[in-house]
């Protein structure tokens, strides 16, 4: 999408933003990260189409990608919490519903493959018309995918990074017990521009 890694662009959301996507309440992601790290064996979706299943699955590791710090989105169990949260939020099924056949069927008419069997070129080509909404908004026919997207696009990282790779990949470092506490680093401190100062 950018120079700048798609991983880094959707760390910037918060976890409490993202869960209001498609009318999702945040109380419910925890309730999706517990269903997800519960899940084990072969997962079969309750809510998604065999065709949406795929098309979720190659969406969201285009929205965070596996790097050389942690997995991808679907390494993390992000399609199995949407399919949860989906499956507990009624009212946003159609609205996922639309968002997804829209992107199968631009797919199909642009390039005579579905999303997940188009090339990862023309995959991103598709994406990158969308992923601006304030870009779409100049066109009429991309208003509503591009919300589509938005929405996607923060609901994936609301699972992520509520999934235990993606507290890892955030360096989170709560709930653990600390014997002796120096202070923040002198490096960020520089940063910030602050300093703790003289003891009187």
């Amino acid at each position: 999408m950018s120079d700048i890694s798609r991983r880094e662009m959707v760390g910037v959301l918060s976890v409490a933003t993202a869960a209001t996507a498609f009318g999702c309440k945040a109380a419910d992601v925890q309730r999706a990260a517990d269903h997800v790290a519960a899940t084990t064996g072969r997962y079969t979706p309750g809510f998604f189409t065999p065709e949406e299943w795929k098309t979720v699955n190659v969406l969201v590791d285009i929205i965070i990608p596996k790097d050389e710090r942690s997995g991808s989105a679907t390494d993390a169990g992000v399609p199995q919490f949407m399919d949860f949260m989906m499956q507990e939020n009624p009212d946003s099924q159609q609205r996922m519903r639309l968002g997804l056949a829209w992107l199968n069927r631009e797919s199909r008419a642009r390039f005579q493959a579905s999303f997940p069997d188009a090339t990862g070129e023309q995959q991103l080509s598709l994406v990158n018309e969308i992923a601006w909404p304030e870009k779409a908004k100049g066109t009429e026919t991309l208003k509503e995918p591009a919300r589509f997207f938005t929405n996607f696009r923060n609901l994936t990282a609301s699972g992520f990074w509520s999934s235990r790779m993606g507290v890892e990949d955030l360096g989170y470092k709560g709930n653990v017990y600390v014997q002796h506490w120096d202070g923040c680093p002198q490096p960020q401190l520089e940063k910030l521009g602050v300093s703790y100062g003289a003891k009187s």
